[in-house]
């Protein structure tokens, strides 16, 4: 979600039906439906080169440690509160996600920029809130647009927004290591495909089914993809440039 706006960023030209909104859905949401090793990127998983290196690891590692623990964040939420409540007690990771967070070791920190007010944040962060709580050596830490702006400039969405959340992954030493930015990736590829083609409302439609109909999976498959290839050395990151000015 685009800083700022209650649920999405781009407004979008209308006259695509919902019927044809569907069977682009339908695709996503089976993509999604794969099993885990299924979701894993075909291509390699270096981070493209139009990341803007901006924001410096000790940034990051600063934002980190000034951030709020999710039962901080959770307790201060206004906007979307009943939703935010709802999800962080329903948020269920599967016993074989948890394994393979798990059998990464090692500590890790996540740094999340989410605003309470973002469908997509609520819709997320509570999932992978969960796995940090479950899986020893992940610290989860929020900050809020304000303060997280570089880490949103640095890290934008497909199309080249700031956009909440942000995930960044951080190593030990702190050291940046990956990223997942506003959706998870069968999400993304689809609004990105979608954004300016169907009208805002489908827009809405799509997504709320896809949050509805996959329950935190992919957003947890990916995050545990991301970890996975800062063990080996890789780094999972897939984001877009700045428009041009």
């Amino acid at each position: 979600m685009k800083s700022g706006l209650s649920w999405f960023s781009c407004a979008a030209r209308r006259g695509v039906s919902r019927s044809a909104l569907a069977c682009s859905l339908i695709g996503a949401l089976l993509f999604a439906s794969r099993p885990a090793a299924a979701l894993r990127p075909t291509a390699a998983l270096a981070c493209a080169s139009s990341v803007n290196d901006s924001v410096s690891d000790s940034t990051l590692l600063a934002l980190h440690g000034s951030g709020q623990t999710f039962a901080d964040f959770l307790a201060a939420t206004k906007a979307r509160r009943a939703g935010w409540l709802g999800l962080a007690d329903s948020a269920r990771v599967s016993d074989a996600l948890f394994t393979r967070a798990r059998q990464v070791g090692g500590n890790w920190k996540l740094l999340v920029v989410a605003v309470d007010a973002c469908g997509d944040s609520m819709n997320t962060v509570p999932w992978l809130a969960r796995l940090a709580q479950e899986v020893p050596g992940i610290d989860l830490r929020i900050v809020l647009p304000a303060a997280g702006r570089p880490v949103q400039e640095s890290f934008r969405s497909l199309d080249g927004r700031t956009a909440t959340p942000t995930f960044v992954l951080l190593d030990a030493e702190g050291r940046e290591r990956g990223c997942i930015v506003e959706q998870p990736r069968p999400l993304r590829d689809w609004a990105r495909a979608n954004r300016g083609v169907v009208s805002l409302d489908s827009l809405h439609v799509g997504i709320r089914a896809f949050y509805a109909a996959n329950k935190g999976e992919a957003i947890v498959t990916e995050a545990i993809e991301m970890l996975e290839a800062a063990k080996a050395g890789q780094r999972h990151c897939f984001t877009g440039q700045a428009p041009a000015r």
